[in-house]
């Protein structure tokens, strides 16, 4: 049988960016579901669908013999010399799929199978292309809203930003421009679901590499990294080499590269602190930017220490609603109890 497909399949490839292979195949594929009305003895269906000859054919090779015993693989000598007069028992007997059958054969049917076979490609696809860059940001823009959540396109991909991955009191309009992590992409029976977040410590870990290029070099290593997001950050970081004052580069000239990142996250404070393997030591900058007089251990097994503080550093120590001194404990892995003295 002749068709023209073959520019339809092309489009269709651009459009959808999948191979026309896969096109070709899923189209192959819903030829064999709907022949199965006119094959109805579990026959063993050939399709040969060449669409850049212009060429397809949907048969099944039977035996013929006097008396079939197995339909799907045989065929009376009777029917067969209706098919090729010079027909004899024990030859091979191609049965064509009638033209007008081929051209009307559960048109519906096809169609439906051709969809999903070109979308579960084009989810693949999608899953390939994303599952790699889990922890990185991407920029997407607004789509809509669902339930709370909004929708965002990332390279002509929906990704899922949830409520509780926002910071404190942003608001967005369809149209806005977001940059988010990647933080998960599953594959569901609705195709693969990509998750972004603003909240995320890696979030605010590549924000830092993007701005600092010694972070991105590895010249600086952030070493632990705790958030309150929209609030407060603390980032320990330690620097490979001796000539590099690692808070320093990280803040920049002026404090500009760190006002960079507290504008992308709502004014979020970010305290960089130097790394310390000697737990007070590391509690002693981590209080950043209160001064502490002095730590004391009280508890090694507990991870217990104090710090000791005077007055006009007490409420610094402390921070608002205490987020200072709970920040400080998550990044050095210890309790910490602020003292005055």
């Amino acid at each position: 049988m002749k068709i023209n497909v073959w520019n339809t399949i092309l489009q269709l490839s651009k459009e959808r960016g999948v191979e026309p292979s896969v096109i070709i195949r899923a189209i192959e594929e819903s030829l064999r579901v709907a022949s199965a009305n006119y094959f109805s003895h579990n026959e063993k269906i050939t399709v040969l669908f060449r669409p850049e000859k212009s060429e397809l054919r949907v048969f099944a090779v039977k035996r013929v013999v006097e008396k079939p015993q197995d339909l799907a693989s045989e065929i009376s000598l009777e029917e067969a010399k209706k098919m090729r007069p010079a027909a004899v028992n024990g030859d091979k007997i191609e049965v064509e799929l009638p033209a007008d059958t081929l051209g009307r054969i559960s048109a519906q049917a096809a169609k439906q199978v051709i969809f999903q076979k070109v979308r579960d490609a084009e989810q693949e696809k999608i899953y390939d292309d994303f599952a790699p860059r889990i922890g990185e940001i991407v920029a997407g823009t607004v789509r809509r809203f669902e339930n709370g959540n909004i929708i965002l396109e990332v390279n002509k991909t929906e990704a899922l930003f949830m409520a509780r991955e926002m910071l404190p009191n942003e608001e967005f309009a369809r149209g806005d421009m977001v940059r988010a992590l990647i933080t998960q992409v599953q594959k569901s029976t609705k195709g693969p679901q990509i998750s972004v977040s603003r909240t995320h410590p890696r979030f605010l870990a590549k924000l830092l590499e993007l701005e600092i290029p010694e972070i991105a070099n590895g010249n600086i290593e952030i070493k632990d990294l705790v958030r309150q997001p929209g609030e407060r950050a603390k980032v320990a970081v330690l620097s490979k080499e001796r000539d590099i004052d690692p808070i320093g580069a990280c803040i920049g000239v002026k404090g500009n590269r760190i006002l960079n990142i507290s504008k992308e996250l709502q004014g979020e404070k970010i305290d960089i602190v130097a790394w310390s393997a000697h737990p007070p030591a590391y509690a002693k900058a981590a209080l950043s930017p209160a001064r502490v007089d002095k730590i004391l251990l009280l508890n090694q097994t507990d991870k217990a220490m104090q710090a000791i503080v005077s007055k006009d550093q007490l409420s610094l120590a402390i921070g608002k609603r205490g987020i200072n001194v709970k920040l400080a404990s998550r990044l050095v892995g210890w309790k910490i109890e602020i003292k005055q003295v």
